[in-house]
This record gives C-alpha cells, sequence and structure tokens, in this order.
C-alpha cells in the first residue's frame, strides 16, 4: 500500500473522529445549559406542535433570515441547498450498490457545486460590502468561507479541468469504511479536495459553523411562548426553589 493512502485514510480517520466526538461535546454542552428566562422570539408559537413547525420552516426555508434580509437569504438558501445536494451526490462512494434517491440526484452534481461556490461568494462579497457586517466580520468569519469556497472549488476542478478516477476513489471510499485500504489516485485536485474537508471536520466543533445544530437548541426558537400561562423554571432553578 501506497504511503500516500496510509496518509491520507489516517487524517480521514482522525478527523472524522475530531467532528463526531466534538459535535457530540458540543450537544451535550448544549444540553446542559440552563435556560433560566423564557425568551422566544416572538410572534411566536403556544404549542409544542407549533414549535416543532417553526422550527422545521427555519432550517428548511431559513424563514427568518427571509424576513430579515433577502439577498443574504438568497445566497445562504442557495449555498445550504446546494451544499446538500452535493453531500446527497457524494454517498454514492460510500454506498455498493448505490441507493436508488442517490443515482437520481446525480445529474445535479456539477450545477449543485457551481450553485454552492456562487452562493459562497455572495456571502464572502457581503462580509466586505456592506458595511454593518464588515464592521463585526471577524478573521475566523473569512477564513471559514474560504475554506469552504476552496472545497467548493477543489470538487469543480476535479470534474472541469483535472478529471479524477472516481472509480478508484470510491475504491478508496469504501475501503475506508472496511478497513480495508486501497490505493489513492494521486491527483492533484482530489488530494487537495480531501486535505481541506479533513480540515473542515477538525475545525467545524470550534467554529460558527456549528449554528447548525445549535439552532435546534436556541431557546429563542425551541420554546413556546407559554409565559402567562405557567411559571417557566430552569431545573437547577426549580431546585433551589425547593431547598428554600
Amino acid at each position: 500500500m501506497s504511503a500516500l493512502a496510509v496518509i491520507y485514510a489516517a487524517l480521514l480517520y482522525l478527523s472524522v473522529a475530531v467532528l463526531v466526538v466534538g459535535v457530540a461535546l458540543k450537544i451535550r454542552g448544549y444540553v446542559r445549559t440552563p435556560a433560566p428566562l423564557k425568551i422566544p422570539t416572538t410572534p411566536a408559537p403556544t404549542t409544542n406542535a407549533g414549535v416543532a413547525l417553526r422550527l422545521a420552516r427555519e432550517v428548511v426555508f431559513f424563514e427568518s433570515l427571509f424576513r430579515s434580509s433577502k439577498w443574504t437569504w438568497i445566497f445562504g438558501w442557495t449555498f445550504h441547498a446546494a451544499l446538500l445536494l452535493v453531500l446527497l451526490r457524494h454517498l454514492r462512494y460510500f454506498q455498493q450498490p448505490v441507493w436508488p434517491p442517490i443515482v437520481l440526484v446525480q445529474p445535479l452534481g456539477a450545477y449543485a457545486g457551481i450553485a454552492m461556490v456562487l452562493g459562497l461568494a455572495g456571502l464572502w462579497a457581503r462580509r466586505w460590502l456592506v458595511d454593518r457586517v464588515r464592521y463585526i466580520s471577524t478573521p475566523s468569519d473569512h477564513l471559514h468561507l474560504a475554506l469552504l469556497l476552496a472545497i467548493g472549488a477543489s470538487g469543480l476542478a476535479m470534474r472541469f479541468v483535472n478529471h479524477t478516477d472516481i472509480v478508484a476513489v470510491k475504491a478508496f471510499a469504501l475501503g475506508l469504511m472496511r478497513f480495508d485500504l486501497q490505493p489513492l489516485p494521486a491527483d492533484a485536485p482530489l488530494l487537495i479536495h480531501l486535505a481541506l474537508v479533513a480540515l473542515l471536520m477538525i475545525v467545524f466543533p470550534i467554529s460558527k459553523l456549528m449554528h447548525g445544530p445549535g439552532l435546534f437548541f436556541s431557546p429563542t426558537r425551541n420554546q413556546a411562548d407559554t409565559a402567562r400561562d405557567q411559571r417557566h423554571l430552569a431545573p437547577w432553578a426549580a431546585g433551589l426553589e425547593r431547598r428554600a
């Protein structure tokens, strides 16, 4: 087995472990963080079913972003929708045989990749061109967008500039899942793409990219507006009240 395959296999195993453990620890922190106040963003639903519907609209349609900034919504929703299609398309590398729904999204892959890059470019341009957004943007904001853009560009390069042997790539991916290492093509765009994806997985749990899973734990979104009907107490506050 080539040293290249061993190095990239070790890198990908490490990055997946960091991603899974890091996200799990972050979510555990979210769960344990007390919410002593009833602070749903109004107008808010008054039932749990309404909260679930509100979260679904937020996840699928980015409802609050649409209300606040149409241009940001266009670029943000385009990027996330395209990213979902790209991720679904990449599932074919880890399946044998490939599931029929994954086969259906394959023709959309190139278009989704282009849309993803355009959406990211729009979001990054916003951080430079809009004064109030530029003022609050940090170096990490720019680095995250640059990393995502580089991942998208290197992926498109494998399709339009330097074609990669996708059969060998799939054999390598399946081998990783079965702990049976297979040769990895030594194409520059592929190696760059995989290294950047590994970097993204490593930084994901400690970055603002955690806003995805974090949305479900935001009290402004996951609370029903029942402050007038029942008293809201965090678990730790309830314990103090009983002792008093």
